[in-house]
């Protein structure tokens, strides 16, 4: 079903690459077309402008698993806030430097639902809450975001990343680039290490590992992001990441994988409000 679902996926950001090329065909005397720009939006005075949807997406079992699920998720994103004497986020054209919330939940990791795991202590749902900040130009992006993670881990987790971008038409954004992320010792001591009763339990499985804070992750993420219609959005995002560091040498890693790939489909709406 995972495959399924990452086909689903492919072709669609495919589609969308070939639909947006075949509209900028030219005859041979035509003269060339302008590059596509930012399209702007007029908030009408809004003071708070977000998207909010729904998304399908497969990602390993666990960190550092090489099986995979398929689950719901959510998109929410804020494209625009204005806070009276403070100043503004964001902005009608897309551009500039924008601020805003950063969420990510981590499923639950049994031991039970995994015969390659036995002997290992089950880890609960962790949830990861903290801010995103980027700076977008016409062609190009940075981004990073740091988040306080509790429940099963305990924390600080984060990313970083850069994208090249493509807007073959007004209605639709292409984004390619690095990722790196990275974890407090606390987090990836919960998803990485194996104590010495973890490791006899195992019957030898897994010898005993204590992993270190530091990076977690290199990879590349691309993106693809359609208006249908006005306020209305098609979202396809495709990742791979290398787990590096402490987190590719543990015992748990080694018997999986060190390669992790996520890939999302999913619909969301831009909302807008007046809020002062």
């Amino acid at each position: 079903m995972a495959m399924r679902f990452a086909s689903a996926v492919f072709l669609t950001l495919m589609g969308s690459t070939v639909l947006a090329s075949a509209a900028d065909v030219t005859g041979p005397y035509d003269p060339a077309p302008a590059p596509a720009q930012p399209a702007a939006i007029d908030y009408g005075g809004d003071d708070f402008v977000f998207e909010l949807g729904i998304k399908g997406v497969v990602d390993p079992e666990y960190l550092g698993s090489d099986e995979y699920r398929v689950l719901p998720g959510a998109i929410f994103s804020v494209e625009y806030l204005n806070l009276p004497g403070i100043g503004s986020f964001g902005g009608p054209d897309g551009l500039g430097f924008s601020i805003g919330p950063s969420f990510n939940v981590v499923g639950e990791r049994k031991a039970d639902d995994h015969p390659s795991l036995n002997g290992l202590d089950d880890v609960d749902t962790t949830y990861e809450v903290g801010l995103k900040a980027s700076y977008e130009w016409e062609y190009a992006e940075i981004y990073g975001s740091a988040r306080y993670a509790f429940g099963g881990a305990d924390g600080f987790v984060g990313d970083a990343g850069a994208n090249l971008i493509s807007r073959p038409t007004d209605t639709l954004t292409l984004k390619l680039g690095p990722t790196v992320s990275f974890a407090s010792a606390d987090y990836m001591e919960t998803y990485f290490s194996v104590s010495p009763s973890e490791a006899i339990a195992s019957g030898g499985r897994f010898s005993s590992y204590d992993a270190g804070g530091g990076f977690k992750s290199v990879g590349v993420a691309a993106s693809a992001k359609y208006e249908f219609t006005p306020d209305w959005f098609l979202n396809a995002d495709a990742s791979w990441d290398r787990l590096v560091g402490d987190a590719k040498d543990s015992p748990i890693v080694e018997a999986g994988s060190k390669d992790q790939y996520s890939f999302t489909l999913g619909i969301s709406k831009r909302f807008s409000l007046d809020l002062f």
